[in-house]
């Protein structure tokens, strides 16, 4: 059982990792900064003491559940009953007082419950109204997400709400609006609201639903078989139950002279974070992490410092963890100052700097550090390694995949090794020796991409 706090909020503690030693003249200081939630509303994923939800001291919510219905999911006719049944799943684990909406999606977005762009509130009656309208749900038309996403934002703004989540089910590809609509939906919609996308079938487009979670800072996964669904629904709407604090912003702060290279998440999956820096005040800037329970995620920082002589040490970075509130952004120099645009979670981490002569101290790598280099390797090196496959570059395909066969060796992540043997044929797994499998299920290749980013996390 989880440990609560009296609030149900989790309450925040922040690690960080890394080798602050640096030669003489050094400038480039690593560090890999553990984020943890405790106290929160999950287990592993699944709902904690709901009590505290019934009794009101659960966070607010909303979400809205957005299903293809284009002609595509009516081959075969199994897919929109899935479809139907998903849906119905993640709406019995809504739990009571959420609001949300049903949206079915077609070349046009429409709402097919509650409707009248409301959202309906849970509870046993809703659900059953709603399981009834999903009846309703028929194949037929087009593919234009970005009108889905549009419609969910503006129901899920309706309300006053803390968390704000979407569920996105396609099955085919975008081709009933241009790129840059939907990268134009997308723009619009992150810091609204999180979402989910997964994908059904073998028939979309891997980059579009993984460009769409990674814009709202959700997950991105395949559903082969139409028959999974509703399992996968259901662990879905879990997760997003779980969720207690919304809006987390990775705050990060530098001294004069020094430059902020690079943040990314690196676990539980690799996502680049640094182009979404907002400014917070003199030498601070904000990176969006989303929303949390209880959980624990990695992230990577590369800072740049002014050369310095030995003996002396600096903080090449301030880490802390901050909240918009409502009214105020956490992008306002305000919120450095205290001037109250944005709540502390009260944690903070501090990146160090100290130059040495000692060479088996400055020349040693991080443990952490190291392993998460890896694993970012590991999901560039399969993303290439299947682009050049596709390109019909042979030697260019089996080097790469080789390669990230060699990482995910030796890493330890076990999952992404099973998945790439689906793809080649591994010789010497220590090497990085493989050969390309002649023949490849379109579904094995897609799942690979799709889950290039997951991570295995480091041991400390």
């Amino acid at each position: 059982m989880a440990n609560f706090s009296k609030s149900g909020v989790p309450r925040f503690s922040v690690d960080v990792y890394q080798n602050e030693y640096l030669p003489e003249g050094g400038r480039e200081v690593d560090a890999i900064v553990t984020v943890t939630a405790t106290g929160g509303g999950t287990i592993g994923g699944a709902v904690a003491a709901p009590h505290l939800y019934a009794s009101g001291r659960g966070p607010s919510a909303a979400v809205a559940l957005m299903v293809d219905c284009s002609g595509s999911m009516d081959y075969p006719p199994a897919k929109m009953r899935n479809a139907r049944d998903a849906t119905a799943a993640a709406i019995d684990t809504l739990r009571d007082g959420v609001r949300f909406a049903v949206i079915g999606g077609t070349h046009v977005a429409k709402e097919v419950y509650p409707g009248g762009g409301r959202l309906a509130v849970a509870d046993a009656t809703t659900r059953e109204q709603a399981k009834l309208a999903l009846r309703r749900l028929s194949a037929g038309g087009g593919t234009a997400i970005g009108t889905w996403l549009r419609l969910a934002d503006r129901l899920l703004s309706s309300a006053e709400v803390e968390i704000r989540h979407g569920i996105l089910l396609t099955d085919g590809r975008n081709e009933h609006e241009s790129p840059e609509d939907l990268g134009r939906a997308l723009d619009d919609c992150a810091g609204r609201f999180t979402c989910d996308a997964r994908g059904v079938g073998t028939d979309w487009e891997v980059k579009e639903v993984t460009g769409i979670a990674s814009a709202l800072l959700g997950t991105a996964d395949i559903v082969a078989d139409p028959a999974g669904l509703a399992a996968d629904f259901t662990r879905m709407m879990e997760a997003a139950m779980g969720k207690e604090v919304a809006d987390v912003a990775l705050r990060v702060w530098t001294p004069v002279g020094a430059t902020l290279k690079f943040v990314k998440q690196v676990a539980p999956n690799v996502e680049e974070l640094t182009a979404r820096r907002t400014e917070a005040g003199p030498r601070a800037g904000d990176y969006p992490t989303g929303s949390w329970g209880d959980e624990s995620r990695d992230y990577h920082l590369c800072v740049e410092v002014p050369a310095a002589g030995i003996g002396q040490e600096m903080l090449a970075a301030r880490v802390s963890l901050v909240v918009p509130q409502a009214g105020g952004t956490s992008r306002s120099s305000e919120a450095e100052s205290g001037g109250g645009t944005v709540r502390n979670l009260g944690a903070q981490g501090l990146v160090r700097a100290v130059w040495t002569d000692d060479l088996v101290a400055s020349t040693s790598i991080s443990p952490q550090v190291a392993h998460y280099t890896g694993q970012a390797e590991l999901a560039q090196a399969i993303r290439q390694g299947l682009e050049l496959r596709k390109a019909g570059d042979i030697d260019g395909a089996t080097a790469k995949l080789g390669r990230a066969v060699q990482l995910a060796g030796a890493s330890g992540n076990a999952d992404t090794a099973k998945l790439l043997a689906k793809v080649v044929d591994v010789v010497d797994a220590t090497t990085g020796t493989v050969r390309l499998k002649a023949k490849v299920e379109e579904a094995d290749e897609m799942t690979l991409e799709t889950r290039s980013t997951k991570t295995v996390r480091v041991k400390k």
